[in-house]
């Protein structure tokens, strides 16, 4: 009769597993890349963004930078929605309940100012221990997105220039 109850725990372990992946990745199968940048957004789960708007569209992005991106060109459309993918889980969180890092040491998404969403406090403190960076919200977060807009336009060309060269040679 114990093994019952173990055999029990694998398979419902085993199914909370599996059906955690399939949820988490909802937004990724209806917005697979960035519509701006063409990165993979499960590959990129952790800096992720997935905007609904009042008409009822949506849109998923790579990181807060895409994300301000089309913010600033559907000026017309409120936004309901805004999750943010969690730098540790890798779930999808609400942007504006987020605790923020802005800047420190570890290299952004799309961006040389980093700019990293936690669901908790003490996630984000821990990561500001290890790699620096200031703790904010979400308002101050997009901000600096776009604040930081024209240099990381710039960068992101000069990388694009230099791996269209190194693939020419």
């Amino acid at each position: 009769m114990h093994w019952k109850n173990w055999f029990k725990g694998v398979v419902l372990s085993a199914v909370m597993v599996l059906a955690v992946p399939v949820f988490a990745a909802q937004d990724q199968a209806e917005h697979p890349n960035c519509p701006y940048c063409g990165m993979d957004r499960t590959k990129f789960a952790h800096s992720r963004v997935y905007l609904q708007y009042d008409d009822n569209t949506s849109v998923g992005t790579c990181s807060l930078h895409c994300a301000a991106m089309d913010l600033a060109l559907k000026i017309d459309k409120t936004p309901v929605v805004i999750q943010v993918g969690d730098l540790d889980t890798k779930e999808l969180i609400d942007a504006e309940k987020a605790v923020w890092v802005i800047g420190g040491s570890q290299m952004g998404v799309m961006t040389r100012r980093a700019k990293w969403a936690f669901g908790t406090q003490g996630a984000a403190e821990a990561f500001v221990k290890q790699f620096g960076g200031q703790i904010s919200d979400f308002n101050q977060a997009i901000k600096a997105s776009f604040e930081d807009m024209y240099e990381d336009v710039k960068m992101i060309r000069e990388k694009r220039r230099m791996m269209r060269m190194k693939q020419g040679s």
